[in-house]
């Protein structure tokens, strides 16, 4: 395990990161500074706990969208290889006889 700090709206936080994980936390961390302190632009007069949530709950509304389409791809993507199959079997029929 390594430590890191990342800052997150001017405030430091330490993390324990596996050694290959580090330069993905440090991205999620800055994508986390980033879509806080664009909600504290649009929301200046907010107080910051109000303005973090409403940015976590951005975040996890991004995290489910992507959630959904990837469960969508997969279906897409079962759907296809069933096609394959099925007309692989239909071609090796066709070759028996």
């Amino acid at each position: 395990m390594k430590s890191i700090k990342v800052t997150i709206l001017g405030k430091q936080y330490p993390l324990k990161v596996e050694d290959s994980e580090e330069e993905a936390m440090r991205r999620i961390a800055q994508y986390v500074d980033d879509k806080f302190r664009q909600y504290k632009k649009e929301l200046n007069k907010q107080p910051d706990t109000t303005v973090m949530t409403l940015a976590a709950l951005s975040i996890a509304e991004e995290l489910f969208e992507e959630r959904k389409r990837n469960r969508e791809l997969d279906k897409q993507g079962d759907e296809v290889l069933q096609n394959v199959n099925k007309s692989l079997e239909e071609f090796i029929e066709e070759i028996k006889s």
